[in-house]
């Protein structure tokens, strides 16, 4: 993404946007683009009015050309507009940086994980603001949180260890992926993911975290035409195991990118 933005040269390749290259005309590019990197660096003690000014006349974008209303409007910053940034919480922060990131119009929005650290409420918040200003404009939007992916996005690309391994849309994902289903296992007995893992039709078992002390809480991972919850049961009953919960998943989008990508460790 800093290759993208201008802020990194590639050591090799060429990055195009809308015909022009990235490091040869660096300026060019910039002003096509927006971004809110990760960290969203801004000035704490300066006031959110004179901070947008001030980006504004460093981009070399005139007074007149600023739709400030507007932006003010689209990101929802009219509370603290006249406040210091040091006092806004991280939500309105987030705000704050769109707002700098749209303020020359671009075409291209790109967002490296920009509902990290906010708290629920926060994070809809900004997804719904993300949602309303792709409607006018190409948004790229980088984050782990898969969550925000589904809720936000239509079409996704998926890169493990530097190597793309999925661009598709989020529906033809989602169907591809219903050749599988989850199961959730609570257990408590004497190491049971072995003994879960032969059950024919068990495509993979992973531990998952929540369970109390004294249990082991699992996600198997098996065929959508199989039906395995009897056989855990009775396997269940065979080695004396206390079954706390056994129940059903949906797919969603982490099971797609856990299948496309390196698992975690099935300890």
């Amino acid at each position: 993404m800093r290759m993208i933005t201008g802020f990194l040269a590639p050591d090799t390749g060429e990055i195009e946007i809308n015909g022009i290259n990235v490091e040869k005309d660096v300026f060019s590019t910039k002003k096509l683009i927006g971004y809110l990197p990760e960290n969203n660096p801004l000035y704490s003690d300066m006031i959110v009015q004179d901070f947008l000014s001030f980006t504004a006349a460093i981009r070399g974008v005139s007074a007149a050309e600023v739709d400030m209303k507007n932006i003010i409007q689209q990101t929802g910053i009219s509370d603290v507009f006249y406040r210091p940034i040091g006092e806004l919480s991280k939500g309105y922060r987030q705000r704050v940086g769109l707002a700098q990131a749209i303020l020359h119009q671009p075409e291209i929005l790109i967002l490296d994980e920009p509902t990290e650290g906010l708290d629920p409420n926060q994070r809809v918040e900004i997804r719904n603001l993300i949602k309303e200003i792709g409607r006018e404009r190409t948004v790229v939007l980088s984050t782990h949180v898969l969550q925000e992916v589904e809720s936000t996005c239509n079409r996704v690309v998926i890169i493990d260890r530097g190597r793309l391994v999925t661009d598709s849309t989020i529906k033809a994902l989602l169907s591809q992926a219903k050749g599988v289903k989850g199961l959730i296992v609570e257990i408590a007995g004497n190491k049971p993911i072995a003994k879960l893992k032969s059950i024919a039709g068990v495509m993979s078992a992973e531990k998952v975290s929540g369970a109390p002390r004294g249990r082991h809480r699992y996600k198997l991972t098996c065929a959508s035409n199989k039906e395995i919850r009897p056989d855990i049961f009775l396997m269940a009953k065979e080695n004396d195991w206390v079954l706390w919960e056994l129940h059903q998943e949906e797919t969603s989008l982490e099971d797609v990118f856990r299948n496309l990508t390196v698992g975690g460790s099935n300890d």
